[in-house]
């Protein structure tokens, strides 16, 4: 029976889509957390029969209540599956669903690829229906809750073949990734590893390092906190049980990405016990420019690697405000590639850094000016 409690619709992003579905049929999704509900949501707003289930009743039901999909029936015949559950138990429920449903193609969303790969395998299981994949893409706040249709929108969605793999196979799994609004992306499951752990788990384990330094320090410190330690800390806010499960699975990638890191802050922090020494400001300069460096390769808009210049616009803390900046950016045919807000605890106004193409600053400050904005500062200051 289908759950009508809680309209599809009303869950944010998941308006029904006016461009037919590349899926058909039945797609049985198994958990129904975070990324099981959000690929639930998604497909549903493409008008799609979606089949949840999920070890925890009450999760399940709050899925179903949400409009992520509907409880299942004896007579399902999905031809497409979708495992969403923690690592550690992916292999199990590969293995399970496989078996369960011997015409459908099963696809899993765990963030790692190789260790339930290599089980599966140990364990004998034919594989020829399993392709695994994973999507870039989460939040903080895990559960059905917090489960968006938007979530995959414009994201990379790895798939991770083999010579065995039929073509009509992976066609179902990259028609998921591109009816739910992802990119998919061929690599093989120990590319996949090797890049996310730079890309993801890595910045994760520095991330919760830096935050617990602030755990331990004084109100007075934090009060100074700005949008730099807000930036690099914005994940520590994960869930502990979810990435013990994660790095673990994916350790080796990690730990040699994490030694060269290690040795790299030894010699930042080397060279600042006597910043005056030969060589040491060498050191933190190259330190910094290779960092510049490594921001500029990471794709921006459209997954283009291009540059561009930013202002920082002082806006007051009043409604419309922000909604009147775009406005007026509009009218000066400025086009906004990325805005970042930050506010100063206690102070009235907001700085709203925009970017925008680098030919496009010089008129963006200029016409802002001449309406009354006040420029806070630009990157050619």
């Amino acid at each position: 029976m289908r759950s009508t409690s809680v309209d599809a619709a009303r869950r944010p992003g998941s308006e029904r889509s006016a461009v037919a579905p590349r899926l058909s049929g039945t797609v049985r999704v198994v958990g129904a957390g975070l990324l099981g509900a959000s690929v639930g949501h998604a497909l549903r707003a493409k008008g799609i029969d979606v089949v949840l289930t999920d070890s925890s009743p009450a999760q399940l039901r709050l899925a179903v209540d949400y409009g992520a999909g509907r409880l299942a029936a004896e007579d399902d015949r999905p031809r497409l599956i979708v495992v969403a559950v923690p690592p550690d138990v992916t292999a199990d429920v590969v293995q399970a669903e496989l078996a369960q449903y011997p015409d459908a193609v099963v696809t899993d969303v765990a963030s790692v690829k190789l260790e339930p790969f290599r089980e599966l395998q140990e364990r004998g299981v034919d594989l020829a229906r399993y392709i695994g994949s994973h999507p870039l893409a989460g939040r903080e706040r895990g559960g059905a809750i917090s489960a968006r249709a938007d979530l995959f929108i414009g994201r990379p969605w790895v798939v991770c073949r083999d010579g065995d793999t039929a073509a009509a196979d992976l066609a179902l799994v990259e028609a998921l990734a591109l009816d739910v609004g992802a990119m998919p992306l061929e690599m093989t499951p120990e590319e996949h590893d090797r890049s996310v752990a730079l890309t993801s788990h890595v910045p994760q384990v520095v991330a919760s390092l830096l935050a617990g330094r602030l755990a331990e320090a004084d109100e007075g410190s934090l009060r100074l906190s700005g949008q730099g330690v807000r930036d690099t800390t914005r994940i520590a806010a994960s869930a502990p049980e979810l990435w013990v499960q994660i790095l673990g699975a994916n350790a080796g990638p990690v730990v040699e990405i994490l030694d060269s890191l290690a040795a790299d802050l030894r010699e930042v922090s080397d060279a600042l016990r006597d910043p005056g020494a030969a060589g040491a400001r060498r050191v933190v300069a190259e330190t910094i420019r290779h960092g510049n460096d490594g921001v500029d390769r990471l794709p921006g808009k459209h997954g283009q690697n291009r540059r561009f210049e930013s202002l920082v616009v002082m806006i007051d803390d009043t409604p419309g405000q922000l909604g009147r900046l775009f406005g007026e950016l509009g009218e000066l045919g400025v086009n906004v590639e990325d805005l970042r807000l930050e506010h100063s605890p206690g102070a009235q106004f907001g700085l709203a850094e925009i970017s925008v193409e680098p030919a496009s600053l010089h008129g963006a400050i200029s016409g802002l000016q001449e309406r009354g904005w006040r420029i806070a500062g630009n990157t050619n200051d």
